[in-house]
């Protein structure tokens, strides 16, 4: 198992999902976020009274997946998320290690 983290442009954020829906990867976590860094967008950073420094506002989207099917999502993230200008985004993938399920406690454990 995989964890994806996505962090893409807001205002791309429908056509991705659309996509990933599309495919059948229907399970997401979807946060509003704010980031700064080497990966803002230089024309639409801004500050504000909460972050007083320059940052973009950004998409976390967060999903688990089978380890093959890992690439589909991440090609298709890259795909519907891209414009080609600097602040575009980042995706991550990271191992899990195991989960456990909070209604029962199951436990699963997985190669890393």
């Amino acid at each position: 198992m995989k964890l994806i983290k996505a962090y893409i442009r807001p205002k791309m954020f429908e056509e991705t999902h659309k996509a990933l829906k599309k495919e059948g990867f229907r399970s997401m976590t979807v946060m509003e976020a704010e980031g700064m860094g080497s990966y803002c967008d230089p024309d639409d950073q801004h500050s504000s009274l909460q972050f007083p420094t320059l940052h973009s506002k950004v998409v976390k989207v967060e999903m688990v997946a089978e380890a093959e099917h890992v690439d589909a999502i991440v090609t298709i993230i890259h795909e519907h998320a891209g414009t080609g200008h600097p602040g575009d985004g980042l995706i991550v993938v990271l191992p899990i290690e195991r989960s456990i399920r909070v209604r029962d406690g199951e436990q699963r454990r997985y190669t890393v």
